[in-house]
């Protein structure tokens, strides 16, 4: 975070980096179950012939890079640091008037809303529930990333094309992640993965041939560029090619797909930095790329992030159309001022998931992870825990 007074928040800044490493992916996903409120398309072995974009955590995030950590659930989760579980006091219960609290942002008209999320299971199967009318106006009712974060090249294809296809059958834009590199998380609580990069490749091409001819939005391995410095110099660079390789071939199966790679937030890289490693993935050619995203499975606040996404978009280079997507979907309030990162109290909804974000080069608002996926502390890593939701929501 900041340096404060030169000394405390440099050593809290230096926490939060060491523990937002140590959770395994500043801003991704946890595989093990700890997504952030986003739905994954995990193999649930049904076959090839079914997709299912199983609800499935959102990643964890972590202090400083904080990650997206897959929740788990019937499909499965992205892989992101999960937390160590902590108490966590039960939210009050809703107020009759708390549950009919007036909706203030638009629901876009644009992005794809699946109908297969851990939020949308409890709203179905909690009618009478108090908290349910706010859950479901504010969170369920709202479009979400679609996580596939587990390496099953027999039945990818499929399955991403049933949410593909689901968006272009309703005319809305699906948000889908991509979440499967070899060595993800460097072997953190996220780890998983491709067993090596060559079999990454085939993945992709699998993964691409699902995307169908509409327009759709990929968000291309949470933390695998800003969190590449647990390795070697060579395997760093054999990652990059892959991932230039990856916007490559997404983009040729699919020309109106946007393409977005990890910029991680503002509170880890400087702009400069992150966007030197970005340039060395194919971030900066349009061949591959549509630009950066940021904030995932974070708190940032999103003028925080808009600067930081602006500056590095700069730094970068490339086409003036290169743009970016910020994850907004739990930094109403920003980031603590202690750096927690695990279910951290009075944090809020941001700004709903919209196209139309009437700043310039930012590209979408989106909810990269579903708020109310538990990052471990105040429900099982990646569970829907409808207290936390609800306290996001009100």
């Amino acid at each position: 975070m900041s340096g404060q007074r030169a000394h405390r928040l440099a050593a809290r800044r230096a926490e939060r980096r060491r523990a937002a490493r140590r959770g395994a992916v500043a801003s991704a996903v946890v595989v093990v179950g700890t997504v952030t409120g986003m739905m994954s398309a995990l193999d649930d072995g049904r076959g090839s012939d079914e997709a299912r974009p199983d609800v499935t955590s959102s990643p964890l995030l972590q202090p400083l890079p904080g990650v997206p950590t897959p929740s788990p659930s019937k499909t499965s989760a992205s892989p992101s640091p999960s937390p160590s579980p902590s108490k966590a006091k039960p939210s009050p219960k809703p107020s009759k008037s708390a549950s009919t609290k007036p909706r203030t942002e638009p629901v876009s008209v644009q992005l794809y809303r699946h109908p297969e999320s851990q939020v949308l299971d409890w709203v179905r199967d909690h009618r009478d529930d108090p908290r349910r009318p706010l859950i479901e106006s504010r969170i369920a009712d709202r479009p979400a990333a679609v996580w596939f974060a587990d390496y099953t090249p027999s039945n990818i294809t499929a399955r991403v094309r049933a949410v593909t296809s689901a968006g272009s059958a309703k005319g809305r834009v699906p948000v889908v992640v991509p979440y499967a590199i070899s060595n993800r998380d460097c072997g953190g609580a996220s780890q998983g993965g491709a067993p090596d990069l060559g079999a990454y490749d085939g993945w992709i091409d699998k993964f691409a041939a699902g995307l169908g001819s509409e327009e759709v939005i990929v968000v291309l391995e949470p933390d695998a560029i800003a969190q590449s410095d647990c390795l070697s110099e060579g395997d760093r660079a054999a990652r990059f090619a892959s991932l230039a390789r990856a916007g490559r071939v997404l983009k040729a199966a699919n020309p109106k797909a946007r393409v977005y790679f990890d910029a991680g937030h503002s509170d880890w890289n400087t702009p400069e930095k992150q966007a030197g490693l970005l340039r060395r993935a194919g971030a900066a050619s349009a061949a591959s790329s549509d630009g950066i995203f940021s904030n995932v499975s974070n708190f940032n606040r999103t003028g925080d992030e808009i600067s930081y996404v602006r500056r590095t978009l700069d730094a970068l280079g490339g086409p003036a159309s290169l743009g970016a997507v910020i994850d907004t979907s739990r930094n109403g309030n920003g980031a603590p001022a202690d750096g927690e990162w695990c279910d951290p109290a009075g944090r809020k909804l941001g700004q709903a998931p919209t196209m139309s974000t009437g700043e310039a080069r930012i590209d979408a608002y989106l909810w990269v992870k579903l708020p109310g996926e538990s990052d471990g502390c105040k429900g099982a890593p990646g569970t829907f825990t409808p207290d936390y939701a609800y306290d996001l929501a009100r």
